[in-house]
Parts: structure tokens; sequence; C-alpha cells
């Protein structure tokens, strides 16, 4: 197999995807009710996770929670408050959502309703390691920017989402787990399941409509992330289509969303010396 950069602009490479399998694979009335049931599914599956990823959706849990086992509604939620672990435990919830709405929903469609395998929408090694050229170079600049709005204090005041991150090297690793679990939940979503899953109906326009959804769950964050996630889902979008694989995607989205957190840290001074707050 050639190499992606090998390839003379996008569109041939669009092109290329075009005219390989499983491109257009599908019939109409096939194809119609793929697309039917993959957008459909991404519909509720982000509409679950954009309103059920909050907060107050935890403590209306343990509230139901107290209430149940017959005690005050708001003991357990103090109780973190006071050991210092309640927003932790909110992004524990968080990461929890987006494994069912990103992953664990996915599944069940793919295995019930459209009759494939995980392997089949990219969770696998494939070929991403020939593929290794592409991810760097798209990592590369990403890097060189962040470092540069790490100068800025709008970059250290967003970064790291848990503002306790600095506080031990308790906080930090369970916050990074947290973090880097939601981007193989993302990838597996954007780069897996909508790719591979449209591509046999559309074919390399799978791409295109699986950014716009990935361009959009961005909109909260800083206008120039935002921005740039329209070129990363395209390219993303290739390699993995090229590597049959989500994790050199993985691999890329880990790096630079690490590299953001401790430049970030290391900016304000605040990563953690001790194991255990309080110590």
């Amino acid at each position: 197999m050639q190499p992606l950069l090998a390839r003379a602009n996008l569109l041939n490479i669009l092109d290329q995807i075009d005219r390989e399998p499983p491109s257009y694979e599908l019939g109409r009335p096939q194809a119609l009710r793929r697309v039917f049931i993959t957008l459909a599914t991404a519909c509720v599956c982000l509409l679950l996770m954009h309103y059920g990823k909050y907060s107050s959706n935890l403590i209306w849990l343990l509230h139901s929670a107290a209430e149940l086992m017959g005690q005050p509604t708001n003991e357990l939620i103090h109780q973190l408050q006071r050991s210092g672990w309640l927003e932790l435990a909110s992004y524990a919830w968080w990461g929890a959502v987006h494994l069912v709405g990103y992953v664990l929903l996915p599944w069940l469609v793919i295995r019930c309703l459209l009759k494939l395998r995980m392997r089949d929408m990219g969770w696998r090694l494939g070929d991403t390691r020939e593929h290794w050229l592409g991810y760097l170079l798209l990592a590369a600049p990403i890097l060189v920017f962040v470092y540069l709005v790490s100068l800025g204090e709008e970059f250290v005041n967003h970064y790291p989402f848990y503002q306790l991150a600095g506080r031990s090297w308790l906080d930090l690793l369970t916050w990074e787990c947290l973090y880097i679990s939601q981007f193989i939940f993302l990838e597996f979503f954007f780069r897996g399941f909508l790719l591979n899953a449209l591509r046999p109906a559309l074919g390399a326009n799978a791409i295109w409509v699986m950014c716009v959804p990935y361009l959009m769950i961005h909109f909260p964050k800083l206008w120039l992330e935002a921005t740039g996630a329209i070129l990363f889902g395209l390219f993303l979008g290739i390699l993995a289509l090229r590597s049959r694989s989500i994790w050199g995607g993985v691999v890329v989205h880990v790096t630079i969303a690490l590299s953001m957190d401790i430049a970030a840290l290391l900016r304000k001074g605040a990563l953690p010396e001790l194991w255990w707050p309080g110590l």
C-alpha cells in the first residue's frame, strides 16, 4: 500500500477511498437503512451525552440513592465535599456517560442491528504502524501550536479541566486516566462507528458526515480549538480508513491532551509534589 503522503492531493485521496471496498457496497435500500440506523443512533447518543454528562445528574442520583437507603439526602454529597473528591467524582460521572454514549450504545447497534463486529468498526490495530508518519505529521504542528498558546493566560485558566489536578499525584493520575479513556471512547464513536458504518453507503462522504458532529462537540471550547477540529477530524478520518484502526487517532489525541495539561500545570507551577492531598 502506498503511503498516504504520496497521494497527489486531498481529492485524489478521497477518490481512492471511494473506489476501494467497502465503499458503496450496499444497494440503495440497504444503504438507506444503514444511514438511517447509524445517524439515528448518533442523534440519540449525542443527545444523551450532552444532557447527561453534567454533575447535576450525579447529584440527583446521589440524592435518590440516599433516599432509597433511608439516609439524609445531602449526607453523601456533603461527605464527598468534605473529602475534596466531589469534583473528581463528577468527572468520573462524565466519563461514564461518555462510555455509555460513545461505546456501549453503538456496540448494541453494531451487534444487534448491523450484525457486525467491533473490529469491523476499527477496534483493532490494523495497518496503524504503516501510517505512523501521517499521524506524526498531524500531531507535530499541533504540539508546536500547543506550546505557543500555552504562553497565554486564557490557556492556563482553561486547562486542565479538573481544577484540582495539581493537588496530588493521585488527583493528576486519576484525572488523566479518565481523560485518556474519554479519547478512546470518542475516537471509536467518530472514527470507528460513524465512519465504518456509513462508508458502505456513502463512500468517502462518510468522512465529511462524521466531521460535522465532531466539529459541533468542540463549540464549548476555545474558538481556535474548534476551528482546528475541522481539519483534524478530516485527516484523522482519512488515516482511520487507511489504517482500518482507531488507535493511531487515540495516540495523537492523548499525546496532545496530555501535553496541554502538563504545559498548563507547568505554567502554573502546580505539578503535584505529594502522593495524597493533605500529607
